[in-house]
């Protein structure tokens, strides 16, 4: 069966645009375009027939079928030739339900999708495998301009575009704002060999610069403007209600920053729900940092004023956006989806990450922020009891050791670290390591 897709504007101008074209934005209204599937070609195939193949498809394949995205490739690039799909086993991570963190949040029925176990850690391969498989299609094709690909990042971007690229052995440019990633972060770009350059501003300030470098159709944008980006990421909703055998959860809550994520979550659970493959719609909860929120405070005034801000110092550095370039397709997702935006401050982050981590997780900065909007939502009655709430973990919490260590250490600024659990120092002596083995039985058992 032949599958097809193109770009269109989000706005609906008139217009359709090969996806292997070197465009990001409609001609005509400068809106974002988006990848139109041929719907009416998917569903001659049924939704029980969809779920079969998607569940036939795993990691006891080989090659691009053993991928989380490319197991749904006819839903994602029908386009790409198999020889030119760049994957390194993207996708299908662990989905994993967490009791005593949901007793500790508020919550009855938690599960957190682990999308930091990851080959760069962290969600981004889902959408990277796709904008470079479709960059090694075009310049196979030989008729493109195309040499080089180019992002901005707070550090997980850049990571994925820099690993997928390499493997295709693709040129890549990076722009960072300086002294404002992980050193786990910036390493992982320069060990793949992209050219990385440190620029004295924020993200925001490397966006605008990295949309007028690839003014030069040479040079290809790979933010989540691309909407190849999204095909990508897109998958991960198909993904949590495959491993709840076909169920939908009430809710799905995820970090927002740039706004790509929640746009692309809400694109692939929809186009589920078109084609028979699930029955309903979850509800959607946009998590911001406080000091980086321009998405919350658009939701307070119901959508109808937005306004960038200059986003502050947050440990959730990798959603420390103010100007986020996905706004309008998000906010299109949350009216769809009776969706909701809520912020968390740096204590409330903090907080809820380590009592995942409590509870035998390693939660990056940014999951604490979706985990506190979780419990927030539960407290207010938003979330109702017994409702199935599912936690989008963007990133593995070894990139963020520091923010983890400075925790502990008690010295993150608004932070009380009431977890801080610091190693005991002390000499090789029996009798006082016994003393020190019951005072600290005896503090868990009062606890």
């Amino acid at each position: 069966m032949s599958y097809s897709a193109w770009y269109q504007c989000v706005r609906g101008c008139e217009g359709r645009y090969s996806l292997f074209d070197v465009i990001y934005r409609c001609p005509n209204c400068s809106g974002l375009l988006e990848v139109v599937h041929d719907a009416a070609a998917l569903a001659e195939r049924p939704g029980v027939e969809w779920r079969a193949l998607f569940d036939s498809r795993g990691r006891a394949a080989t090659g691009a079928a053993a991928s989380g995205v490319w197991s749904k490739a006819e839903w994602v690039l029908p386009h790409v030739a198999p020889e030119h799909i760049v994957t390194l086993g993207e996708g299908f991570t662990p989905l994993v339900t967490a009791p005593r963190l949901a007793h500790d949040l508020g919550l009855t029925d938690l599960w957190v999708k682990q999308c930091g176990i990851s080959h760069t850690g962290s969600f981004k391969d889902l959408g990277m495998t796709v904008l470079v498989s479709a960059v090694a299609q075009m310049m196979a094709d030989g008729n493109s301009p195309v040499r080089a690909v180019a992002c901005a990042s707070t550090g997980d971007t850049s990571a994925a575009m820099a690993a997928y690229a390499a493997v295709a052995g693709i040129p890549a440019i990076v722009f960072l704002p300086r002294g404002k990633i992980s050193t786990a972060q910036l390493i992982q770009p320069l060990a793949n060999g992209a050219h990385v350059l440190a620029l004295d501003t924020d993200f925001d300030g490397c966006m605008r610069v990295v949309r007028e470098v690839t003014r030069d159709i040479s040079i290809y944008l790979a933010n989540s403007m691309n909407s190849l980006r999204v095909e990508g990421q897109k998958t991960v909703g198909i993904e949590i209600v495959q491993q709840l055998g076909w169920q939908v959860p009430d809710w799905i809550i995820l970090p927002s920053g740039n706004l790509g994520n929640i746009s692309a979550l809400a694109k692939g659970l929809a186009l589920a729900h078109q084609l028979g493959v699930i029955d309903r719609l979850p509800r959607l909860a946009a998590a911001q940092a406080e000091r980086a929120n321009p998405l919350y405070r658009a939701y307070q005034t119901g959508f109808q004023r937005f306004e960038p801000v200059t986003a502050g110092v947050t440990a959730a550095s990798a959603i420390r956006i103010g100007d986020p370039v996905s706004y309008e397709k998000a906010v299109r997702a949350l009216q769809a989806f009776d969706g909701v935006v809520e912020q968390a401050d740096e204590d409330e982050l903090a907080h809820a990450a380590a009592l995942a981590d409590r509870a035998g997780l390693y939660a990056c900065p940014h999951t604490g922020v979706a985990l506190a909007v979780a419990g927030k939502l539960a407290r207010r009655g938003v979330i109702r009891t017994g409702q199935r709430v599912v936690v989008i973990s963007t990133a593995h919490g070894l990139k963020f050791t520091g923010f983890k260590t400075a925790y502990h250490e008690d010295s993150l600024p608004d932070v009380a670290a009431l977890h801080s659990n610091r190693p005991v120092e002390m000499a090789p002596d029996t009798g006082a390591v016994k003393a020190e083995l019951e005072r600290w039985m005896e503090k868990r058992l009062a606890s």
